[in-house]
């Protein structure tokens, strides 16, 4: 009985300790089919040069799908490969 007891205290310490550690969740976040961008980066930086940068290091282009317009919403975007009759692939932008 004497040893349960600190194992107890020790067991709920441990359990209370990790729970109190929140993940962050990074402001633009994204594959080579698409991706997030946070809603607040609207007003700070230009995302549509972003989500077009990003496409682009895959050969791809940019369709933009959805935006949540509140705060801690995110902007969507697909990356689709170039349409049919284009000759060119799509630019990568450097700043």
């Amino acid at each position: 009985m004497r040893m349960i007891r600190p194992a107890m205290m020790a067991a709920a310490l441990v359990l209370l300790g990790g729970a109190a550690h929140a993940d962050t969740v990074p402001a633009f976040k994204g594959n080579d089919t698409g991706g997030i961008i946070s809603y607040s980066l609207v007003s700070q930086t230009d995302i549509r040069a972003m989500a077009i940068d990003h496409c682009a290091q895959y050969g791809k282009v940019v369709k933009f799908l959805g935006a949540q317009n509140y705060y801690g919403g995110y902007v969507s975007f697909a990356c689709r490969w170039v349409p049919y009759g284009a000759s060119d692939r799509p630019l990568r932008v450097k700043y």
